[in-house]
């Protein structure tokens, strides 16, 4: 139940060290309030006077107190240390899927890595919060009280240590059961957040294409499942419940037998009888507690798995090996014999790529959808990494990959649905330039077509937009990504992925007309499958399959006859 990754969190075991020390002296609270309980019970039975409880239930009193002080206390301590761990390992999570890309968002999917951050790392501090105190009051408790009672009367010392165990095995043979179902569970509520965010981010299309209602019954049965899983494990949670609740409760029954038969025959007296049967619900106690938050915890320790797994990902290596300086008209990136594999996959998504390019060039990719535009993208990015080393020559210096701070310092990426943050106008347009003033800010707006709809704004360039704000539409969004790449003179690299890909003729060819001058001094790749932004090109890469098939000026590509001509003539007849 423990995860051994629990102690390694900072501070865990100083925390673990107080809280043993309050336990045990809960511990000792406990047996003082039973035993001096039983004493002023005994007294009553012996009718003597009613002075002679007293100081025995001011004992009682003052340990019933201390008793549940010290819970109070533990949970006081204990909580600001989880709170502050589990909003560090936010941060961590957070810190840690910016440095591995998207390429590990894409793998592990948008809706999981969301649930993960927001409600995982919720869990996971529940987890922290419960597990550890309930398992050091197991581990403390029930041996202090059990050593008492042998002490008082031995032989019930040994029926209660056997019974022990035989109840525990029986809580892990649940437990297991649980753990499968628990495991599922979690796996079915990742399944269904992908497929919810998914729907969310895709809803537009779907409904434009009638497919909102049919696409509604599969994020129906994708929750259906996660309902009986749920249902399964909940089954199984009450039925250990209910178990363990007969087990321990057969248990104290049966030493309360043994105990009046004792009594009858004078093998005990009164008061060790009583202090006994006061103190044996309270040896089964501290397993109750921890088999009530067991399937509590199990998806805590499900999520805090599922975030260490990210937090143990390796990170790039080597990201300081590119010296820092600025792309300039005699820089020059070279790429020989690179290969990309996603994951597990045994096929590569790109297969021994090479490519040679100087200078401020404007580099056309283009292929069938699913030749490898967006992965050569992203490798060129840095997201994706080549699967042999030093594959990337770079103004001279081998590189193992681009994912080197001083290369990605110097790019835009421009992907087909620009990212519009929560924030103001003036915050998104200036993402990349923290000292942007508002006369820079205005003069981006103005050369990425946007001033006449910052004019109709109610709040101009302080307008809230993106989600709970203004809407924008997909043209102005691309818009305001041209109008950070005008603002930031510093970043020489353009990377566009298919930009107009979801834009009418009519929005494209007036945005056209913006991007066209942002081109100019500057290294642009560009992906795309419209025919009129080849034209604009200086050098084109044609892929297929993962491989770049041909590539060279669009006048050389053309004279060849081959995969690229055969494009632009799909190209021609599509745009007819």
């Amino acid at each position: 139940m423990i995860d051994k990754r629990l102690f390694d969190l900072p501070g865990m075991r100083k925390n673990v060290s107080i809280l043993a020390v309050l336990v045990f002296i809960q511990a000792f609270a406990i047996i003082f309030q039973a035993r001096y309980l039983a004493i002023a019970i005994v007294n009553l039975w012996s009718l003597k006077p009613l002075s002679s409880i007293v100081i025995p239930m001011i004992i009682f009193g003052i340990s019933f107190m201390i008793r549940h002080i010290i819970t109070v206390a533990q949970n006081r301590l204990f909580f600001p240390f989880v709170e502050t761990t589990s909003k560090n390992m936010r941060n961590q999570l957070m810190s840690k899927l910016f440095k591995l890309g998207p390429a590990e968002v894409e793998h592990r999917g948008t809706g999981n890595m969301v649930t993960m951050a927001l409600e995982g790392i919720d869990q996971v501090q529940t987890y922290l919060m419960l597990v550890m105190i309930k398992i050091l009051d197991m581990s403390i408790t029930p041996w202090l009280i059990l050593v008492y009672i042998a002490f008082l009367q031995f032989k019930q010392g040994i029926f209660l240590l056997i019974i022990y165990p035989v109840i525990i095995l029986f809580m892990v043979i649940l437990g297991l059961a649980a753990q499968s179902r628990a495991d599922r569970q979690y796996e079915g509520y990742q399944r269904l957040s992908n497929h919810f965010v998914d729907t969310l981010r895709g809803l537009p299309t779907l409904k434009q294409l009638g497919l909102s209602k049919s696409y509604a019954k599969n994020v129906y049965g994708v929750s259906e499942s996660y309902r009986k899983e749920t249902m399964s494990t909940l089954t199984i949670a009450m039925t250990s419940t209910f178990a363990l609740d007969f087990f321990t409760t057969l248990s104290i029954a049966v030493v309360a037998v043994f105990l009046g038969f004792d009594l009858m025959w004078g093998k005990v007296t009164l008061l060790p009888a009583l202090t006994i049967l006061t103190l044996a619900p309270e040896y089964f106690l501290p397993i109750r507690n921890f088999a009530n938050d067991y399937h509590a915890t199990l998806n805590g320790k499900n999520a805090m798995t599922a975030v260490l797994e990210v937090l143990n990902e390796p990170t790039t290596k080597d990201r300081d090996k590119l010296p820092e300086s600025d792309w300039k008209a005699n820089s020059e990136l070279q790429v020989q014999d690179a290969s990309v594999t996603y994951g597990d996959s045994k096929i590569p998504a790109l297969k021994n790529v090479n490519f040679d390019i100087t200078g401020m060039t404007k580099v056309g990719i283009i292929g069938k959808s699913g030749s490898g535009k967006s992965t050569l993208l992203n490798m060129i990015g840095g997201f994706l990494k080549p699967d042999q080393g030093d594959a990337i020559t770079l103004n001279g210096n081998k590189l193992p990959h681009l994912d080197q701070e001083n290369w990605q310092k110097q790019f835009m990426y421009i992907p087909q649905n620009p990212y519009i943050f929560h924030d103001t106008l003036a915050n998104n347009v200036s993402f990349y330039v923290d000292d942007a003033d508002t006369d820079k800010i205005n003069a981006a707006i103005d050369k990425a077509g946007l001033s006449e709809w910052v004019k109709s704004l109610p709040d101009g360039l302080n307008t809230l937009i993106g989600e709970g704000g203004r809407s924008v539409s997909g043209g102005q969004a691309q818009r305001i990504a041209l109008a950070r790449a005008f603002l930031d003179k510093n970043r020489k690299v353009l990377l566009f992925d298919e930009p107009t890909a979801h834009l009418d003729i009519e929005t494209e060819v007036g945005l056209k007309e913006d991007i066209l001058p942002v081109f100019n001094d500057h290294l642009v790749f560009f992906a795309t499958h419209r025919l009129h932004w080849i034209n604009e090109m200086d050098y084109v890469l044609v892929m297929d399959h993962g491989e770049i098939v041909e590539q060279g000026t669009p006048q050389q590509l053309a004279a060849q006859s081959g995969m690229y001509t055969e494009l632009r003539a799909e190209m021609e007849a599509n745009q007819l």
